[in-house]
């Protein structure tokens, strides 16, 4: 597609969280499972979801668009999705790796509300304000799925991880 309009720009935006959402609903499960902590297994299972109603609504948003879902594939959500994939199959203690799969999760996050937040500005000077609204929505469950992350990892997880082994020691 020729990006002759901004809102040629914009339908590939959505195009691109789209399908950053749908290879988040294959991932999420698989980190649920490799986490130990239960607070964090739990996040995570919520935010599966929320990612499948923030699928919901970026369907939403094509049929208002009357534009079509397919033809763009996240190469960076790939690419985190792999970096997680990779700390799932390392070795090594429960706690310790679910620290890594927070810090894995939150890369996701971030790359998600860059993305949610700049397409909800072009959405909101294209003048589609109920395509802005819903993506607005699902920009918020980002940030707080961030925020909680940070509460699991500042709380709980990482003071025990720092603690496993030689962890805790200072140079």
């Amino acid at each position: 597609m020729a990006l002759a309009t901004m809102q040629d720009l914009f339908i590939e935006q959505l195009k691109d969280l789209y399908s950053a959402e749908k290879q988040l609903v294959q991932a999420l499960p698989k980190m649920a499972k490799a986490a130990t902590t239960p607070e964090l297994v739990q996040a995570i299972t919520d935010h599966l979801g929320q990612t499948q109603n923030h699928v919901s609504r970026l369907e939403q948003c094509f049929e208002h668009l009357n534009a079509s879902s397919r033809g763009k594939r996240c190469k960076g959500m790939e690419g985190l999705i792999e970096e997680g994939k990779e700390t799932i199959e390392e070795e090594g203690e429960g706690v310790v790796k679910d620290a890594g799969l927070i810090a894995a999760a939150q890369r996701v996050e971030h790359y998600e509300i860059s993305g949610y937040g700049t397409a909800k500005t072009m959405a909101s000077l294209l003048g589609l304000d109920d395509v802005a609204d819903l993506l607005e929505e699902t920009l918020g469950e980002e940030e707080e799925a961030d925020k909680l992350l940070s509460q699991i990892a500042m709380d709980q997880v990482n003071p025990q991880a720092l603690s496993v082994g030689n962890g805790g020691r200072r140079r």
